[in-house]
């Protein structure tokens, strides 16, 4: 049995429509809420992109009341990793031995600190983020792309 974790550039997926968001919505309704994981900070940062979206005129304002009903229900069900010291130490490392920027390695850290928690569990990393998903193949974690709906395992 798979958990699979959903960093910030998928999940907004479920709330804004963009490429990858058909690929990702059918890879969820398969899923069920106890396995979608997600980073504690992760419905604060979707909540700022789609904040930023709308006030750049990219979604309509009926559509903002929507997708943020939406994330809110969504953030509700699935489990959250609370950002915890073993979280921020595993960001930390990230951020000695790669490219990404904080948030990236927050995300990052995250599943990490989530698969040493259920070890034995196969996490699947879902993001849209190309450096993400190279750091997250380079930790051995499986890795899925929604918007080239692409599987990978390391």
């Amino acid at each position: 049995m798979s958990f699979y974790f959903l960093e910030a550039t998928a999940f907004i997926k479920l709330f804004v429509q963009e490429p990858g968001t058909d690929a990702l919505i059918r890879l969820m309704e398969t899923v069920e809420d106890n396995r979608k994981l997600i980073s504690a900070s992760t419905p604060l940062e979707v909540y700022a992109a789609i904040r930023r979206r709308e006030r750049a005129g990219d979604i309509a304002q009926a559509d903002v009341a929507q997708a943020l009903e939406t994330l809110r229900l969504e953030s509700a069900r699935a489990v959250q990793q609370p950002l915890n010291p073993a979280v921020l130490e595993a960001a930390r490392q990230l951020l000695d031995r790669t490219q990404l920027r904080w948030p990236q390695a927050l995300q990052l850290g995250a599943v990490l600190a989530a698969r040493d928690m259920f070890k034995g569990t196969e996490i699947v990393f879902v993001s849209a983020s190309a450096p993400l998903l190279e750091a997250a193949k380079g930790e051995g974690l499986e890795i899925i792309d929604p918007v080239h709906q692409a599987t990978e395992v390391n």
